[in-house]
């Protein structure tokens, strides 16, 4: 029996949990600023961080208490290093130090990309050679998983993030932040009326968003010089159908051709529901591929996830030490360039 604390604090929520074995989740608090950040249309760093240094000891304390468990009985401090804003990694960074030295605790510094991996955990057993699809605000990207902790990304965007591009256009059309949950709401109501071009990239697994935002903002101008109005339900339709699609063909390529044993969903746009549902379609045609797409509760940023990638680190025995710093552009464990 193994207790791993982990704690997450990459970008504008503070977040701590208590995790059994890797799969068991005894306590995960999380603590949200999106209240704050939707008044700026989007992050502020040196805001996020300072409401992280505010809120870190209390939802530590209500982690702890909420599990059950002793700190004495916990087995390692896992936290998440990067990558991420700078500020806000380095409090939960500092955070795990201090109680790693308070109570001779090892500590487990983890890719948040990897925590989202590992979600799926939670939901089922992870079968190897695997296969992830990991989108998020600010990553895209294809990784192939050979085996348990082995990473070679296959794929990824060279401009945009999926999230990002949502963000953005959710701006063009005054819609507001996050723009990816009111997308893909406003999308239900919309119909197939404006046509919007699948991204093209020069790697077969590669992927780009930021001509398809372009698009969007030609289609408005387009359809105002025409003195057409703009109905915000089509549009969001149109870009809640294209975006997601450009992401799951390319991914569907990728499993007719490594052909995983599984295929897990990672990441906050792992929560869209037009992507999941595609994904559904499309592995249906793949029977002997498993799908995995994790809870909603760990598509967003929390520290369960965090948890259960310590815990495979903890069997690799893959500790940190006091010297270790926040690195907002770490890579993948073992990942192959």
């Amino acid at each position: 029996m193994t207790m791993i604390l982990a704690i997450e604090t990459s970008c504008d929520e503070t977040a701590c949990a208590v995790v059994k074995d890797g799969k068991e989740i005894l306590s995960n608090i999380v603590s949200s600023q999106i209240n704050v950040h939707t008044m700026y249309g989007g992050v502020v760093p040196e805001v996020a961080s300072r409401i992280h240094v505010e809120n870190i000891s209390a939802v530590i304390e209500e982690a702890v208490r909420e599990s059950g468990v002793r700190m004495e009985d916990i087995d390692a401090i896992a936290y998440t290093q990067g990558p991420g804003l700078i500020g806000s990694l380095h409090v939960g960074v500092q955070a795990a130090k201090t109680l790693a030295l308070l109570y001779d605790k090892p500590l487990l510094p983890v890719n948040h990309m990897c925590g989202h991996i590992y979600a799926n955990s939670f939901v089922s057993e992870l079968k190897f050679p695997l296969m992830a699809l990991v989108v998020s605000g600010g990553h895209s990207e294809l990784v192939w998983m050979e085996d348990d902790w082995h990473f070679e990304v296959i794929g990824t965007t060279f401009d945009d993030a999926i999230g990002e591009a949502y963000d953005k256009v959710a701006r063009v059309l005054g819609l507001g932040y996050p723009g990816g949950p009111i997308i893909d709401k406003m999308a239900k109501d919309g119909n197939p009326h404006y046509k919007l071009p699948v991204p093209k990239t020069a790697g077969r697994y590669d992927f780009s968003f930021s001509g398809l935002k372009s698009a969007v903002l030609q289609l408005i101008e387009r359809e105002k010089k025409q003195g057409n109005v703009i109905v915000t339900e089509d549009v969001a339709y149109a870009f809640q159908e294209t975006a997601p699609y450009s992401m799951v063909s390319k991914t569907i390529d990728a499993v007719k051709t490594y052909k995983p044993k599984m295929i897990v969903l990672a990441g906050g746009v792992a929560a869209n529901s037009r992507l999941r549902e595609m994904m559904r379609e499309e592995m249906a045609q793949i029977p002997e591929t498993e799908l995995v797409i994790p809870p909603m509760y760990c598509c967003t940023d929390n520290a369960a996830m965090i948890g259960a990638a310590g815990y495979i680190a903890w069997k690799h025995q893959e500790f940190g030490t006091f010297r270790d710093s926040a690195d907002p552009g770490l890579t993948m464990p073992g990942e192959i360039d």
